[in-house]
C-alpha cells in the first residue's frame, strides 16, 4: 500500500479572516485654488444653499431672543421677570436650528453656516479658498438679510430689546470674551471635524441624523456657558449681521471679539483634529525621513 502525499489547501473563512483593509478613505486634499468648480452649477448652489440657511438660522434665533427679552421686560404691566423662555431656551433655538438646517444641506453645502467653520475646513484643506470666500460672503449676506427680516416685521420690539446684537457684558473684560469666544468655538469645529470624519461616517452612515445631532448639541452646550458672558458668538455672521443691522456703537467697539476669536478657535481645533489625532504631522515625519533614504 502506497501512501501518497495529500496537500490540502487551507479553507478560508471571508468572515474570520482579519481584514488589513480599511472600510473607508480619506479624501486627498482639495486644491487650494481650483477655477474648475467656477464653472460648475453645484458650486453656485451651495453658496445659495449657504445664504438661505444662514438667513433663515439668523431670522429664528435673532427672533427668540427679542422674545424672551419682551416677554421678561419687567417695565410691562402683569409680566413675570422669570417667564419666557429663558437662557436654557435660546440655547435651544441655536442648536436646534443648526442640527436641522446641517441635515438639510450637508448634502449640498457640507452645512457650513458659519464662517468660523468654514476657515477651519479650508485650513484642512477640505474646502477651496475660492470656495471659501464665496461661503463666508454668502454666510454674511444671509445673516444681515435673516436680522434685516426680523426688524423689518418687528420693528419696535427689535429697537427696544437690542436686537440680538453681540455685546460684551458688563463686568466682563475683552480678554474674557476673547477667551470665550475661541473656546466656544474650539468646541463646535472640534465636533464638526469628528462628527464628519470618514472614519465615523462609514461606520455609522446608516443613522444619517448622526453628523447634525452633535453638532447642534455642541452649539447648545457652548450657549448655555457662554450667553452671560458674550451672548455667544462663535459665528462671526451671526455677530456681524446683527451688528449690521442694529447698527450701535457698542455692537461694532466689541465686533472684533467675534471674528478673532471664532477663526482662533477654529485654526486651534483644525490643527488639533489633524495634526494630533489624525497624526498627520506624524505621517507627514515618516514621509520626510523615507523620502531621504531613497
Amino acid at each position: 500500500m502506497t501512501k501518497e502525499a495529500v496537500t490540502k489547501e487551507p479553507v478560508t473563512d471571508p468572515e474570520l479572516e482579519p481584514t488589513s483593509k480599511k472600510d473607508y478613505s480619506d479624501p486627498p486634499p482639495v486644491a487650494f485654488i481650483d477655477p474648475k468648480e467656477l464653472t460648475k452649477w453645484s458650486f453656485y448652489r451651495a453658496i445659495i444653499a449657504e445664504f438661505i440657511a444662514t438667513l433663515l438660522f439668523l431670522y429664528i434665533t435673532v427672533l427668540t431672543v427679542i422674545g424672551y427679552k419682551s416677554s421678561t421686560d419687567t417695565t410691562k404691566a402683569d409680566v413675570d421677570p422669570c417667564g419666557g423662555v429663558g437662557i436654557l431656551g435660546i440655547a435651544w433655538a441655536f442648536g436646534g436650528m443648526i442640527f436641522v438646517l446641517v441635515y438639510c444641506t450637508a448634502g449640498i453645502s457640507g452645512g457650513h453656516i458659519n464662517p468660523a467653520v468654514t476657515f477651519g475646513l479650508f485650513l484642512a484643506r477640505k474646502v477651496s479658498l475660492f470656495r471659501a470666500i464665496l461661503y463666508m460672503v454668502a454666510q454674511c449676506l444671509g445673516a444681515i438679510c435673516g436680522v434685516g427680516l426680523v426688524k423689518a416685521f418687528h420693528k419696535t420690539y427689535y429697537n427696544t430689546y437690542g436686537g440680538g446684537a453681540n455685546e460684551l457684558a458688563e463686568g466682563y473684560n475683552k480678554g474674557t470674551g476673547l477667551g470665550a469666544e475661541i473656546i466656544g468655538t474650539f468646541v463646535l469645529v472640534y465636533t464638526v471635524f469628528s462628527a464628519t470624519d470618514p472614519k465615523r461616517n462609514a461606520r455609522d452612515s446608516h443613522i444619517p441624523v448622526l453628523a447634525p445631532l452633535p453638532i447642534g448639541f455642541a452649539v447648545f452646550m457652548v450657549h448655555l456657558a457662554t450667553i452671560p458672558i458674550t451672548g455667544t458668538g462663535i459665528n462671526p455672521a451671526r455677530s456681524f449681521g446683527a451688528a449690521v443691522i442694529y447698527n450701535k456703537e457698542k455692537a461694532w467697539d466689541d465686533q472684533w471679539i467675534f471674528w478673532v476669536g471664532p477663526f482662533i478657535g477654529a485654526a486651534i481645533a483644525a490643527f488639533y483634529h489633524e495634526f494630533v489625532l489624525k497624526a498627520g504631522a506624524v505621517k507627514a515625519l515618516g514621509s520626510f525621513r523615507s523620502s531621504t533614504h531613497v
